[in-house]
């Protein structure tokens, strides 16, 4: 039953990540890779918030690894990553990991806080 919660949670997380760098990239354009910054970063507050404030198992399988699991994407860092090096971007390159691990670091600490703050 679990993995069918997992799977349903992931359902829903996928196409959110898809839409969001649809959406985030018009606005931003693809320069950097700014979508998958925003997906990691606020995938990765979420998660931490979830694993701190949601105490049923049932509900952590669903949220925290379906739908922040297939919202995030390291996958996808290291792939566009990679593109910015095979273009000679090295700058960029590293620009894009430094803020995807600070980025997620930070808002990791902040899903914590926020978590902590209300009460959890």
């Amino acid at each position: 039953m679990t993995l069918l919660l997992v799977a349903a949670g992931a359902a829903l997380g996928a196409p959110a990540r898809f839409l969001t760098d649809l959406v985030v990239a018009h606005y931003l354009g693809r320069h950097l890779p700014w979508g998958t910054l925003t997906v990691n970063v606020l995938g990765s507050a979420l998660a931490v918030f979830l694993a701190v404030a949601v105490a049923d198992p049932t509900w952590s399988a669903v949220l925290s690894i379906g739908f922040c699991g297939a919202l995030t994407t390291y996958s996808t860092l290291s792939y566009e990553t990679l593109v910015l090096v095979e273009a000679g971007r090295w700058p960029h390159a590293a620009l894009n990991i430094a803020m995807n691990l600070a980025g997620g670091l930070a808002a990791g600490l902040g899903g914590f806080a926020l978590a902590r703050a209300l009460g959890y």
